[in-house]
């Protein structure tokens, strides 16, 4: 053979009759991460290969990727292997069939040095790392202890308990404005006012259950409609959202219409085909006279599924969307009670055309009744509403007022029973909570969402039990959410403030005032190119992160040289800085610290 003929092999080397050795295997093609590790030779000794390759410690381990397994040669004897790896067979290579024919298990390319890649007895399981029981991985740590919790969703704000503890008053107040929606009659327009966390929409949700169900009990057409304003907040997606709900259930009632009157079609069709009575005198126990009318009837309700036609959540005129719903809620008899949850938001983005249109509807109604329960964190929204709309949907008002730390304690005990394993929780850890939640205008809310990161915490530690210090390294955890949220949706030009008065503190500046801050803001905005506001606006910005406590700023009086402000940070510097330097455009600037001349420049 030439010397420049060489006849590759599967693994990329070169065949043995080759006396060059320029070109090793080590030459692949196969990129180092799709070839296997090298194996243990004790694997291939096991599996019957004798000792092939053992004198060479720097040969490749077989490529899997070069078998082909649809090959018939694939499960042959060694002779015919070689084909399976790309080398020529006899007819076109003599050397390469000598090979082929000379190897053996035992001494296959022993005379090169390397391990036989060509016969099938390898055991390649040797290859692949073996399954070992013992390792652990990522998620085997820590499903490895107990848990804590048994059912977590239990202090969830979206939970609903069974019972409401210290709301009793409230829920009752509320049954007995409901309750003659069950008479058939229309309810009072309800408005539910109360800080967050007063239990205000769980009240609400758990009336409206006890509703639902007692209506199917004594056979009452009565249903709740829930709607979140602060998601769904404009007249549009409002309507858009009841019109589909009850053309969908409208939908429901006319196919069961359909299989009924469908049934007594053909009972009057066999009637009339097995015994030649008339199939009118099949239907005497029925509302209908003859097959005809009945026909008619089953014709009707096909026409009606077919003309009720789904709102899409944009495009169609207001007033189509509203006759819409009109119609859709009209279609058969039955009581509906509206629930805005966060209904001042609704307010604040539309204004109060919504509320005046469902308040003014049942004037129109013939065969439906509607009525209105509100619930506001505000209590003076109903100031901006228009007087007519304000008279006739604050008919009924209920206040929730703040829970106190016992009440607390009582609403996280009952909670804490269902939500944790027996003795899961130290003696201190519930009224810490309460305590914490008290401070805080009584949020049952916070309280329980304490409750539940302190929770979390301790199983992340894999501790037995939940501690006192897991409540507290909680509260850390949610003041530090709570800065981070806020200040990742603050807008541009206030992220820039921020960071100016973050700068100054960083370097020891103490006591800063309104000018320092405008100078460093100043040399931020031309390092990112953003617009440059006034000194009077930048002082609005700094209110502005005053009232969200994220600085804390007092007017200082400077003699005859009029006031100014002085601030200091009121949140950790190095998660509020992260935070900003997330934002694109704060992230692009660099080495900010020469900016920070402010006391020398005034």
């Amino acid at each position: 053979m030439d010397e420049g003929d060489h006849t590759p092999r599967a693994d990329g080397g070169i065949d043995p009759d080759d006396g060059d050795e320029s070109d090793h295997s080590g030459d692949s093609d196969d990129p180092p991460s799709n070839r296997s590790s090298t194996p243990d030779p004790d694997d291939f000794a096991a599996s019957g290969s004798g000792t092939a390759g053992s004198e060479d410690d720097g040969s490749e381990s077989p490529d899997i990727d070069d078998f082909d397994p649809d090959s018939p040669a694939g499960s042959g004897s060694g002779a015919d292997a070689g084909s399976d790896f790309g080398v020529s067979d006899a007819e076109s290579d003599p050397d390469a069939a000598s090979l082929s024919t000379d190897a053996r298990p035992e001494t296959a390319g022993l005379d090169n040095g390397g391990r036989d890649r060509s016969s099938p007895d390898v055991d390649f399981d040797g290859v692949v790392l073996d399954d070992d029981d013992d390792n652990q991985g990522l998620f085997d740590d820590l499903l490895s202890g107990e848990p804590i919790f048994e059912n977590k969703e239990v202090l969830r704000p979206s939970y609903t308990p069974h019972e409401l503890p210290h709301r009793n008053d409230q829920i009752n107040r509320m049954a007995t404005i409901l309750v003659s929606a069950l008479r058939g009659e229309t309810p009072s327009n309800i408005l539910i006012y109360g800080k967050t966390g007063t239990g205000k929409t769980a009240s609400a949700k758990f009336v409206s259950q006890e509703l639902e169900s007692t209506s199917q009990k004594y056979d009452v057409p009565c249903e709740v409609e829930y709607i979140n304003c602060e998601v769904t907040d404009t007249q549009y997606r409002v309507l858009a959202q009841l019109a589909n709900t009850f053309i969908e259930e409208n939908q429901a009632v006319i196919a069961d219409r359909l299989e009924r009157l469908e049934g007594l079609r053909a009972d009057a069709t066999d009637a009339a085909e097995t015994t030649g009575r008339d199939p009118a005198a099949a239907l005497a126990d029925t509302e209908f006279d003859s097959v005809d009318e009945l026909d008619d009837r089953i014709d009707e309700l096909e026409a009606d599924a077919d003309e009720m036609e789904e709102v899409p959540m944009t495009g169609w005129p207001t007033d189509r969307v509203y006759s819409t719903f009109f119609e859709a809620v009209d279609y058969h008899e039955r009581v509906v009670v509206i629930m805005l949850d966060e209904i001042d938001k609704l307010v604040e983005k539309s204004g109060d055309d919504t509320l005046y249109n469902l308040s003014r509807m049942n004037s129109e109604l013939d065969r439906s009744r509607i009525s209105i329960m509100g619930i506001s964190n505000d209590l003076k929204f109903t100031d901006f509403l228009d007087p007519r709309v304000k008279s006739s949907l604050g008919e009924e008002e209920i206040v929730f007022p703040p829970y106190d730390a016992n009440q607390l304690r009582d609403i996280l005990q009952h909670r804490a029973d269902t939500a944790f394993k027996p003795d899961a929780l130290t003696d201190d850890v519930i009224p810490l909570c309460a305590a914490f939640a008290a401070q805080e205008h009584g949020d049952a809310r916070r309280a329980l969402d304490l409750l539940r990161t302190a929770g979390e915490l301790a199983e992340r530690s894999q501790a037995e039990i939940v501690a006192e210090k897991h409540v507290r390294q909680a509260q850390d955890k949610i003041e530090l959410d709570r800065v981070v949220e806020v200040v990742r949706t603050l807008p541009t030009q206030s992220k820039i403030v921020l960071f100016a008065v973050i700068l100054l503190e960083k370097n020891g500046v103490h006591n800063i005032n309104t000018g320092e801050v405008f100078n460093i803001y100043k040399r931020l905005c031309e390092e990112i190119d953003a617009d440059v506001l006034t000194q009077r606006r930048v002082t609005d910005l700094i209110s502005e992160l005053d009232m969200l406590g994220i600085v804390n700023a007092v007017v200082v009086s400077k003699g005859r040289y009029g006031r100014t402000k002085e601030m200091g940070l009121s949140v950790p510097v190095e998660e509020t800085e992260a935070v900003l330097l997330s934002d694109s455009r704060l992230g692009d600037i660099e080495n900010a610290q020469p900016f920070v001349q402010a006391r020398f420049d005034n």
